[in-house]
């Protein structure tokens, strides 16, 4: 059964315009992006944009790229638009910008999927100084590493000392018709509080089982972030 990672791409960033094409060590981010997806055992890899330039830079650079709807209210709906176009049967959502994945990171999601998960993700430890930064996800997992929770917030709340906090990173794996019941279903009050799509499959009963990252990631949104993330890159 084929596994397929789609990279959402989107080029109308409201706070860095043309990200997916911002320069890191003098390659576009998508190409970052891609190049680790690609080197992923087993896998096929797909942009998926709503931008000509785009497309014309992933193709410049030997990769696959589509044009997907502007519309797309997300980038789980962009994804779910570009594996329509093909027959894989497992699809990782691999956001357009986490240019310092691993590709040993995307084969643990890939690795979840084959055995038998609906849906998967990742998480990796995270530092108690850390867990009050809204822009940081955290979860909490049960015993057999499902998610109980995604938040913005402080999970769990430090009533008494605790340091063993867990920070989400962003990618999704889904089993193919796990993917399109996903993106029917109308968001939810606890996704429209956090801003966290992945809570509307929890409060739908869809369980996300959550495997550990081979190593941490920057996501970028700044270019404050991108020049921190060059600096990451170029000492690779």
């Amino acid at each position: 059964m084929s596994t397929l990672v789609v990279i959402p791409a989107r080029y109308a960033s409201t706070r860095l315009p043309g990200k997916p094409l911002h320069l890191l060590n003098g390659k576009p981010m998508v190409q970052w992006v891609w190049e680790a997806a690609v080197r992923a055992e087993g896998v096929e890899v797909l942009v998926a944009t709503e931008d000509q330039r785009i497309v014309d830079a992933v193709w410049k650079f030997g990769g696959r790229a589509v044009m997907t709807s502007p519309d797309c209210a997300s980038g789980t709906d962009r994804v779910a638009e570009a594996a329509a176009q093909t027959s894989a049967e497992f699809i990782i959502n691999l956001q357009g910008d986490e240019p310092t994945f691993t590709p040993e990171s995307v084969a643990i999601v890939a690795l979840a999927l084959r055995r038998g998960e609906g849906m998967a993700t990742l998480d990796t430890a995270l530092d108690a100084a850390l867990a009050p930064d809204p822009n940081i996800v955290k979860v909490v997992k049960d015993a057999r590493g499902y998610a109980l929770y995604f938040s913005r917030s402080p999970l769990p709340y430090p009533r008494n000392p605790f340091t063993a906090y867990r920070k989400h990173l962003g990618i999704y794996g889904y089993r193919r018709d796990i993917l399109y019941r996903f993106v029917e279903l109308p968001q939810t009050a606890l996704e429209k509080a956090e801003s966290l799509e992945q809570l509307r499959a929890l409060e739908n009963g869809i369980p996300i089982y959550v495997a550990e990252a081979a190593s941490d990631t920057v996501s970028v949104d700044t270019a404050e972030d991108a020049e921190k993330v060059s600096r990451i890159l170029g000492g690779r």
